[in-house]
């Protein structure tokens, strides 16, 4: 049966099979340090509070599995680098691990070559995409400066240009889950797709006390962490008969990302490539390693969408016995995209594990929400708390997903992401996660949570695992508002002129502008935004501030943000009412309503759609937060007549 035959499906999909493989999934590399210099260290009285890091990109030779075929495909793509890298880690960036108060300053080294689309006299169409090898660097969901050597997507580094960012994280910054990527407009999809995108977590060890909240790592502490990136990298060799990118590389063939042929609505799922999980193509599955847990141990999965052309919704179903037999018949020796539906189904049985959210975008819940399918668009974090309850095998599965709900515009089919192994240990009641997450939590706050607030914790545990202690923002109160903002996406169609849109309140959908400043907005305020869209849906995400959802309101005015399901409604939006996020799917037909704080910086930045080649080509704008009664310009003036701030 070839490679991928029966033996080989065997070793990984049959139930009880934990120990057939050796090896299991790994979280990425965590990015080495500089030396502190010596005279920084003489000058501080305790440890350091800068992280100094370099990150290289340049193109990296290697292999990725592919299913399809049994073998593994060269490729050559851009990559941020660091030395020593192992091959499964080539394109999955490097995880980069601070805390509040940090000082990170990172050393990005463009060893990239030379493009002639890039260069500091470059006169080409923004919104056309171009400077494949220019790039900089963004710290998706941080509140840090976005001016200067901050988080500054508006620089181009370009080839053989050396720049250092420096991210000063405030002290009382949230700790949570957050990531990095490219971010250099007109490259972005063509980097990220590469896999130029990595983990970010700030730790925290500030527990709550009478009158702070504190940081969700005190009660977890101990808890077993995963941290998974996932992408889409939608590699290709050469053109078919017909221009389009040929996906069918031969064994003499390198792989690679040179234009944005296959980006275009479907042509994720047409390629027949597969989602990776830390650089590995279905763990569990043919030559990768699974993942491995022990039953009755509790995990904290810190699960990063970093790709571009793909929604995920996250399910956990338990393997059948006999699935080996199974997947052997529905697949043949290779598994194609096309077989994937009767895999799951013949391999794969319900009812779905639940597990619980308890962060979004890297910002703790108000409560631990207990689901069955968690739904990733580009730039989605949720940390999950999971349990497996029985010792075998389980899928972890990407469920089907609607052609409106989805980012190709097309609907999917269900999908095997990789395989759970899980040794015996403390049987559990599937249908009693919920009790057994919540004394076990209680447990840890026995342990772990200062007196003074510790009954406060436990009671919140109790009453429907409330996480009321760790929340890092307060709700915005109608009293706080002063003004508001609308913004709808668009995309214009031919035969007039194809154009990636964003409108705003007074003026229509218009492309990106370099040179436009569309938002002003005012330190020191919170405003409410409108989000929609006229044309087709897409991920909004806005830089520095992240922004609490009001409501989500269907096409018949039905708020579906609530506890409740509403009938008919997209269930990715359940749950999400009071939630503070970054990025959110703005659905054609819905209207959202999110409120937001500008705080503590001021400085021009960005807010675009996170379907990466949708940015590129002009679904952005220009934003800038000024002092009360400055400009872009002059920040600080005062406003004519008045005394000063």
């Amino acid at each position: 049966m070839g490679a991928l035959g029966a033996a080989a499906i065997a070793s990984c999909l049959a139930a009880g099979a934990a120990q057939a493989q050796v090896g299991e999934v790994v979280d990425p590399p965590v990015l080495q340090r500089r030396a502190v210099p010596e005279a920084v260290l003489e000058a501080v009285s305790a440890k350091p509070t800068e992280q100094l890091l370099d990150l290289n990109i340049e193109y990296v030779p290697g292999t990725i599995f592919n299913p399809a075929t049994g073998n593994q495909d060269k490729v050559n793509l851009r990559s941020y680098t660091q030395p020593g890298l192992p091959p499964p880690s080539r394109y999955i960036s490097p995880e980069i691990v601070t805390r509040p108060g940090e000082t990170l300053r990172v050393s990005l080294h463009n060893k990239l070559p030379a493009d002639p689309s890039c260069t500091g006299g470059d006169q080409h169409e923004p919104n056309t995409p171009h400077c494949f090898n220019g790039t900089n660097l963004h710290t998706h969901g941080l509140w840090v400066n976005p001016a200067g050597n901050g988080d500054n997507v508006l620089l181009s580094i370009n080839p053989g240009v050396d720049f250092e960012y420096e991210y000063a994280i405030p002290s009382e910054h949230p700790a949570g889950t957050f990531w990095y990527h490219t971010h250099r407009h007109g490259s972005t999809a063509i980097q990220v797709s590469s896999g130029m995108a990595g983990a970010l977590i700030i730790r925290g060890d500030r527990a709550p006390t009478m009158d702070r909240n504190g940081d969700l790592d005190t009660l977890l502490a101990g808890v077993r962490e995963r941290t998974l990136v996932l992408q889409q990298i939608q590699y290709y060799c050469g053109e078919d008969n017909q221009g389009n990118p040929n996906y069918n590389c031969a064994p003499n063939q390198v792989g690679g990302i040179e234009s944005y042929d296959g980006f275009g609505p479907g042509g994720w799922g047409a390629s027949g490539r597969y989602t990776s999980i830390n650089g590995f193509v279905l763990p569990g599955y043919g030559p990768t390693p699974p993942f491995r847990s022990r039953q009755g141990q509790i995990e904290r999965w810190r699960i990063i969408h970093g790709g571009v052309r793909d929604t995920i919704g996250l399910q956990f179903l338990k393997a059948k016995r006999n699935a080996a037999q199974n997947a052997a018949q529905a697949t043949g020796p290779k598994l194609r995209t096309q077989r994937m539906e009767a895999l799951v189904a013949q391999s794969c049985e319900g009812p779905p594990l639940p597990y619980h959210l308890v962060a979004a975008d890297g910002l703790t819940l108000a409560k631990a929400q207990s689901t069955t399918l968690a739904t990733f668009q580009p730039g989605y974090r949720f940390d999950a708390l999971v349990v497996f309850p029985e010792a075998g095998s389980y899928c972890v599965i990407d469920a089907a997903t609607g052609a409106t709900s989805s980012v190709g515009g097309v609907p999917s089919g269900t999908r095997l992401l990789g395989m759970v192994q899980v040794a015996p240990g403390t049987a559990v009641d599937p249908a009693g996660i919920d009790s057994y997450l919540t004394d076990r939590l209680v447990a840890a706050a026995e342990r772990t949570m200062p007196e003074a607030v510790k009954a406060a914790v436990i009671a919140d545990l109790k009453a429907d695992l409330a996480l009321t202690r760790f929340v890092p923002h307060p709700a915005i109160a109608d009293s706080e508002l002063r003004g508001g903002q609308e913004l709808t996406f668009n995309i214009q169609l031919p035969p007039q002129t194809l154009e990636f849109q964003v409108g705003g309140e007074g003026y229509a959908p218009r492309p990106y502008k370099p040179d436009r400043l569309d938002r002003q907005l005012v330190l020191g305020t919170a405003e409410q935004w409108i989000l929609t869209s006229t044309l087709a849906s897409h991920p909004f995400h806005i830089h520095v501030n992240p922004f609490e959802i009001v409501s989500i309101l269907d096409p018949a005015g039905n708020d579906v943000s609530g506890p409740a399901p509403v009938k008919g409604a997209d269930p990715q939006y359940r749950g999400l009412k009071g939630m503070w996020k970054d990025t959110l799917w703005v659905e054609h037909g819905y209207k959202l309503t999110v409120r937001t704080r500008y705080q503590r910086y001021i400085g021009e930045f960005v807010l675009h759609c996170h379907i990466l080649d949708h940015e590129d080509q002009g679904m952005m704008q220009n934003v800038a937060i000024v002092l009360p009664g400055g400009t872009p310009a002059s920040v600080n003036a005062p406003p004519e007549g008045h005394g000063s701030h």
